[in-house]
């Protein structure tokens, strides 16, 4: 074990990859929310998925809106759907892990809660009426920080760009010999000011055909998955440590290897662990959850706080009540590294962002499909989603102004 001095420390976050079996389990539960989306916009889902050697479940509850769907349809559809997620991610084979064509399947999905949803509709309290309400309590948290141009953690943040250049890798047949299951670490040294300035350890766990010889696989992975990605940000040095395989094989995975559930990689999900949770996950869960999306509207605040120069970090925390149209409170924290005061910062975010459940509904364009793409290598520091521009920097400088 390495001695730090000068106030140094080590922060360490992982990443798994689409083929981990929670990972699959998430995909699947997006897909169907997609699905649902794609039907009826308006439609509440909170759609679970387990996975186990042969076997894939789907369970949960859907609320469609509209009148006219067709439900022997749509419950064909939904197996058609689970199936092809596993084919995509290359469970084709039961020896791989999992044969997503040829595995049991049961959906188990059935009608949403009335009581829940009259309060997510707005018919519930009375003085809320008409209004949509949040669709539970709780609180939810958002992360930026200035360490990485995507100004998310580096930890969290290099551990998904190596397991995305193995998938790029493996799905491309340049590695022919990976199979889909993975997992990574970084750990990064960070100096006296909260900088990153050494990376100290990365570790890969990398199912793999068994033909294949561990030397072949330690190298492969360090010089075309590791290298690559972490060289260019000058943090690797000579005595960076690598972990590949650690305990030395690693050909049985997926759901064979390890039973998979939608929502239990909060933290792969979210920051790493740095920067707090609510609890909440996201996958299978429609905007009318704040679960989902006031962590996303967290995270857009937060992200752009940061790019406005308001300060390096910034967490931010969004709490509701169920049935109730409006954030019981806000909260805005800098660690000591705002440019203005925090009270300032958090009259603006409050002047700037509409955090209504509605209201982040509408500003960040929610009731699309679009969530498969989020339930792997990160739900934040990935461009193309809404929550991840930093359109509102203008007017937060106005209003910190003012």
């Amino acid at each position: 074990m390495s001695i730090l001095s000068n106030n140094h420390y080590l922060f360490t976050s992982e990443s798994v990859g689409e083929g981990h079996p929670d990972k699959l389990c998430d995909q699947v539960s997006d897909a169907v929310l997609d699905y649902c989306l794609s039907l009826d916009p308006n439609a509440h889902v909170a759609c679970e998925t387990f996975s186990t050697t042969d076997f894939l479940l789907v369970g949960g509850e859907i609320g469609f809106q509209k009148q006219d769907i067709d439900i022997k349809e749509f419950n064909r559809n939904i197996e058609k759907l689970a199936r092809g997620v596993a084919l995509d991610i290359g469970y084709n084979d039961a020896e791989v892990g999992l044969d997503g064509a040829n595995c049991i399947f049961m959906n188990r999905l059935h009608a949403q809660s009335a009581d829940i949803n009259q309060g997510v509709v707005g018919t519930g309290l009375a003085e809320y009426e008409g209004q949509q309400g949040a669709g539970d309590q709780g609180m939810m948290f958002g992360y930026a920080c200035n360490e990485t141009p995507a100004l998310m953690p580096a930890p969290v943040y290099y551990s998904h760009q190596i397991l995305l250049r193995a998938h790029e890798l493996r799905h491309s047949g340049k590695i022919a010999w990976l199979r889909p299951d993975a997992k990574s670490q970084v750990t990064i040294e960070y100096d006296e000011n909260n900088k990153p300035c050494r990376i100290d350890t990365v570790v890969v766990s990398h199912q793999h055909n068994p033909d294949v010889d561990y030397d072949t696989i330690k190298k492969t992975i360090i010089e075309e998955i590791i290298k690559p990605v972490l060289e260019p940000t000058g943090l690797l040095k000579g005595d960076t440590k690598y972990f590949i395989n650690p305990t030395g094989k690693f050909v049985i995975g997926g759901p064979d290897g390890d039973s998979g559930l939608t929502g239990r990689k909060i933290i792969v999900d979210t920051y790493g662990g740095m920067g707090r949770h609510g609890g909440g996950a996201f996958s299978g869960k429609d905007p009318s959850k704040v679960d989902r999306s006031a962590a996303y509207m967290a995270r857009y605040i937060a992200k752009n706080v940061v790019a406005a120069g308001l300060a390096d970090r910034a967490e931010v925390e969004l709490a509701y009540a169920i049935g109730v149209p409006f954030p019981v409170s806000i909260m805005v924290e800098t660690f000591g590294t705002e440019k203005v005061s925090r009270n300032k910062i958090e009259a603006a975010v409050e002047k700037v962002f509409d955090c209504t459940p509605a209201g982040i509904i509408k500003t960040l364009n929610l009731k699309q499909p679009i969530y498969r793409k989020t339930a792997s290598y990160g739900h934040f520091g990935r461009e193309g989603f809404p929550w991840e521009n930093t359109d509102k920097v203008d007017e937060l400088k106005a209003a910190v102004s003012q």
